[in-house]
């Protein structure tokens, strides 16, 4: 009798660590898969980051919205504008205190003044690109608009899109990218973290990590 429970103790010994060694295979090749669908996930992300946009391939629009939060942005959108890509132009995330007339500088010399301001509108409120999207649904449905030209930059575009997609998805989204001076030396270790950030930052929009609104009380 005690041959036979040493017996069975052993097999279920081996059965156990038999079993938790598949799991750990299980694990580790689940580990890799996902680390390999990563990689070729930040492949294309960061060669579509790069990718500046040819303005002469833009349709027009019903309006331009431009995100602010890095250099050349507001450039590019105040010179799609008076090229005639589109009529009105939304800037949101405007710092508190920003003015039109502060702004002009970027127009120059595209655009005088009066004109400007007539066609500008200043977002104040966003925080976040959520509240971006936010921001940019209600100007949308103000001016009753059915297409945008996004102007924000290559490593920001998809979460942008994804994010202003989920508030007016019924309009259409032209994306205009700006390659800023952050991307300017790609395989420098500070551009490949900016990149690798933004590249989980879209992920998780996609997995709804950040649904808060982020925008700040009207005053």
């Amino acid at each position: 009798m005690g041959n036979r429970a040493d017996d069975g103790a052993r097999m279920a010994q081996t059965s156990a660590v038999s079993g938790a060694r598949q799991a750990l295979r299980w694990f580790l090749r689940a580990g890799v898969l996902g680390l390999v669908a990563w990689a070729l996930g930040f492949a294309w992300f960061a060669a579509d980051a790069l990718r500046p946009t040819d303005d002469r391939t833009l349709p027009h629009a019903d309006g331009i919205v431009v995100l602010t939060g890095g250099q050349g942005r507001i450039e590019e959108a105040v010179h799609l504008l008076a090229a005639g890509y589109a009529d009105r132009m939304l800037i949101t995330g405007v710092g508190p205190h920003a003015t039109k007339s502060a702004l002009e500088a970027h127009a120059a010399p595209y655009l005088s003044g009066d004109d400007l301001r007539d066609r500008m509108t200043l977002g104040r409120r966003a925080i976040s690109t959520v509240g971006n999207a936010v921001e940019t649904r209600e100007w949308v449905q103000m001016h009753g608009l059915k297409s945008l030209i996004v102007v924000t930059a290559g490593y920001h575009m998809r979460r942008a899109l994804f994010e202003i997609s989920r508030t007016v998805p019924d309009t259409r989204l032209i994306p205009c990218s700006v390659r800023p001076p952050a991307l300017q030396a790609p395989f420098r270790r500070s551009t490949l973290r900016l990149l690798m950030t933004e590249y989980d930052k879209w992920i998780g929009a996609h997995l709804g990590l950040q649904r808060h609104h982020n925008l700040l009380d009207a005053t």
